[in-house]
């Protein structure tokens, strides 16, 4: 691929094409990994107690095909196009006029907006496409979380491992940051964990986050865990306050930390090790 090949296909107008259908099928992700990995728990842990359950219907990434939760109505092809389809059936059900949640437009534009911001920051780069994937792993962790409280290891683990191997061969930061990074990022949350728990009794997050700041830290270097922490706190406070004054947040309830999490993670590659850092005073 020639020069001006790649800084054409890795522009940010075709990588936000390519995010607004990535998203789309991030909302599949979002909706249909927490059910495969619940009918799985399932169905080991009936075969664990030796009993016998009515076998839960199979769900996959790709099967059944998506239909209407309200009237089981089928979608077409025509009516799964991102944003537009939407836009076309106003918000609604072909079939039955059931309102269509305005999330799933939601992720897809946010997914294209990252993947135009991402190309912007790094240029037309094959190393683009890596990053592009990375923020695409962590949008669908942070609906699967805010949806669940789950941070599924399915998503966690390749995600930690990707960052390593990216490191290892030099597309990414320095091996050594990568590594301290997903050791320094695992370490921080359990040892507050731990703090906590002894200090209260009760659990103040769960291991999921632990591994996704491992997983950023593996991406994004040793240096970030402390501002990924920050950031992430801030928002998750104030998106917590704001909940709570407005009745979205019920008693005995909690705002999951990934998304926040998540975010921090992705605002802190759009910006560089080097502006975050400067914004903290600590260049």
């Amino acid at each position: 691929m020639d020069a001006r090949t790649a800084e054409l296909l890795l522009s940010p107008p075709i990588l936000a094409l390519l995010g607004l259908c990535i998203g789309s099928f991030l909302n599949v992700v979002i909706h249909r990994l927490p059910q495969m990995l619940e009918r799985g728990w399932k169905l080991d842990s009936a075969e664990m107690l030796g009993v016998k359950i009515a076998e839960p219907p199979a769900v996959t990434l790709s099967t059944p095909r998506s239909r209407c939760p309200s009237c089981g109505h089928q979608i077409a092809w025509h009516e799964n196009i991102p944003v537009l389809s939407y836009l076309r059936l106003a918000g609604k059900c072909s079939a039955c006029k059931t309102r269509i949640s305005p999330r799933y437009p939601f992720i897809e534009i946010l997914t294209g907006v990252l993947f135009a911001a991402t190309a912007w920051r790094f240029g037309a780069e094959p190393t683009t496409l890596l990053w592009c994937g990375f923020v695409a792993v962590l949008v669908a962790l942070a609906g699967i979380d805010w949806d669940t409280t789950l941070l599924p290891d399915n998503l966690t683990l390749p995600l930690l491992w990707a960052g390593l191997v990216g490191s290892a061969l030099g597309w990414t930061i320095p091996l050594s940051s990568s590594l301290w990074g997903a050791v320094a990022g695992y370490l921080s949350l359990w040892s507050v964990y731990w703090i906590f728990k002894k200090a209260t009794g009760k659990e103040g997050m769960g291991y999921g986050d632990f591994k996704l700041l491992a997983a950023l830290g593996a991406w994004l270097g040793v240096q970030m865990i402390l501002p990924i922490v920050l950031a992430a706190s801030v928002l998750g406070a104030v998106v917590g306050i704001v909940m709570k004054m407005t009745g979205a947040l019920r008693e005995g309830r909690y705002v999951p930390f990934g998304p926040f999490l998540a975010g921090a993670g992705i605002v802190v590659m759009l910006a560089g090790p080097a502006r975050v850092l400067g914004w903290l005073g600590w260049a």
